[in-house]
């Protein structure tokens, strides 16, 4: 998917398909190869993919938060020349999703979340005081999956990679005392954006009662579970992700 990537002025982003734009948002240690089933899978019926390379790690630390993510999703789906769009977000992503939704309820015309931040992100950014010692970062990825095997030896050195670099390792800790303050309980009742909420029922990262939470502070909003899965549904059982994201856009209209 790297190679695809199209360059106009600041953005770096991937597209494929025609027709209604679904913009998918990656989280903090997931690259757009997470959603290559989900662009595989929708750009063959009647969407456009489109997957920006979020600015995580190359905004200046006084920007390196969430609010200043949603706006820059909002400046990038503008420079589109987009008008109302399908937000999909997976941890982080889900955040920045939801928070644009917040700020800019007008562009959005569907929300799907999975394993994402807002309500719970006591996991976002710890535990990376032996991040030298590689055996200890594998674990870290394979525990975000029901399958360890999920977390493949280029996924782990990715993590491995980034977490050492002292520049990244400062960033990820200031989007995860974002996160925190930008918790988004107070604004999801009035938020109503037709949502959907798909889980891992073994999520260790954001568990099943925050997946609840979403559900019952959002107004518009169902809940999907997949069962043995954990913190990106749409990498560990790519085909029940699809299948319930695609029944879901079709009962809605989308």
């Amino acid at each position: 998917m790297a190679h695809r990537l199209k360059k106009e002025g600041i953005y770096s982003y991937f597209e494929e398909g025609e027709g209604t734009p679904i913009i998918v948002l990656h989280g903090l240690m997931g690259g757009l190869s997470n959603f290559s089933a989900v662009s595989d899978f929708f750009s063959k019926k009647d969407y456009k993919i489109i997957i920006p390379e979020l600015p995580i790690y190359t905004m200046s630390l006084i920007k390196t938060n969430v609010k200043s993510f949603a706006k820059y999703l909002h400046d990038f789906i503008d420079f589109k020349g987009l008008k109302e769009v399908i937000l999909l977000g997976n941890s982080l992503g889900g955040h920045i999703g939801l928070y644009h939704t917040k700020l800019f309820p007008e562009s959005v015309k569907a929300l799907i979340i999975t394993g994402s931040s807002g309500l719970y992100e006591s996991a976002m950014g710890s535990g990376y005081t032996k991040r030298s010692d590689y055996e200890v970062i594998k674990k870290k990825a394979q525990d975000v999956f029901y399958n360890p095997e999920v977390a493949t030896k280029e996924i782990v050195d990715e993590v491995y990679a980034t977490v050492n670099d002292r520049n990244k390792l400062v960033k990820t800790l200031a989007i995860a005392k974002s996160a925190i303050r930008h918790n988004m309980a107070k604004d999801l009742p009035h938020m109503n954006v037709p949502t959907c909420i798909i889980w891992g029922k073994n999520d260790s990262v954001t568990p099943p009662e925050v997946a609840e939470e979403f559900n019952d502070l959002l107004p518009d909003s169902e809940l999907f579970w997949i069962d043995k899965c954990g913190h990106a549904a749409m990498m560990e059982h790519p085909n029940e992700f699809n299948n319930i994201l695609d029944s879901w856009l079709q009962k809605r209209g989308f």
